[in-house]
């Protein structure tokens, strides 16, 4: 059977940063027919549910993965070491279940795809992403945005 990573969240687990879930609707017709691994990188990386709002400052999740950028909270504590073994870790689980494809949170510092906060906390967007998506991305992984979010 195949399968796909899905961002927890979208699965209707309240594990954002905010401590609530995202559940998407359309996200059963997308994932139809295949086995699911819903994951948190962020909790997987060891960071707390709820925590403090991150972004990534510097560039994007492929400049983080590079050492050219840091992901910090609004605080200013740096939290780039929990976001990449999140991440890696979220890589391994898709690996074990032969995972193809994922489906994570648009906007996200780690499951963004296509487009991230820039760092200013002030609700910009910019082109970029996340940390899991970009370490998805290099080992052949497809991702998308989550359905209807």
């Amino acid at each position: 059977m195949d399968s796909v990573l899905v961002s927890a969240c979208l699965r209707g687990v309240p594990c954002r940063y905010d401590g609530r879930d995202k559940a998407a609707p359309g996200l059963d017709d997308a994932v139809a027919g295949r086995a699911v691994v819903s994951f948190c990188p962020e909790a997987a990386g060891g960071l707390p549910t709820p925590r403090r709002p991150a972004e990534l400052v510097g560039g994007d999740g492929h400049d983080v993965l590079d050492g050219r950028a840091r992901v910090v909270e609004d605080t200013g504590r740096d939290v780039t070491a929990e976001f990449v073994d999140g991440a890696h870790r979220a890589l391994a689980a898709a690996r074990h279940a032969g995972c193809a494809e994922a489906l994570l949170m648009p906007r996200s510092p780690s499951c963004g795809r296509g487009t991230v906060y820039d760092g200013s906390f002030g609700g910009e967007l910019v082109a970029g992403d996340g940390v899991t998506a970009a370490l998805f991305e290099r080992n052949g992984i497809v991702v998308r945005s989550g359905p209807g979010v």
